[in-house]
């Protein structure tokens, strides 16, 4: 058979990986490795995270009241933080779902709740 080039019917394909282009696509820890950075919004805003040790990640906001710091935590697909008292979660979506008409149209992007979204491209 390996002469045909085709595979036995028992051997199992390999998942694709997931690519900076799919943030929530293929392993949720291989997807999460790829947010670290900054994220694009409207009007100046942006989205940075930074990696710290054991899934940990600094979460910093600029919105137009200025720049603030959160601490979060990174589980399964998403990335989780407390602001102003309530439980936020990063998770990796495209322009259109985080609801801005600014990053409509876009595929890479991180939103936090609806209107609240930043993108890479």
């Amino acid at each position: 058979m390996a002469a045909c080039g085709k595979k036995p019917a028992n051997e199992q394909v390999p998942a694709p990986a997931s690519t900076a282009s799919q943030p929530s696509g293929g392993s949720s820890r291989t997807a999460l490795n790829q947010w670290p950075g900054t994220w694009t919004g409207p009007e100046g805003t942006y989205l940075k995270l930074v990696a710290e040790a054991n899934g940990k990640y600094e979460v910093v906001i600029r919105n137009l009241d200025g720049e603030r710091s959160f601490a979060g935590a990174g589980s399964g697909d998403r990335i989780s933080f407390k602001r102003d008292g309530k439980q936020e979660e990063i998770r990796g979506t495209d322009g259109n779902a985080t609801g801005m008409k600014w990053l409509a149209g876009k595929t890479t992007c991180l939103t936090v709740r609806a209107g609240e979204g930043y993108c890479r491209e």
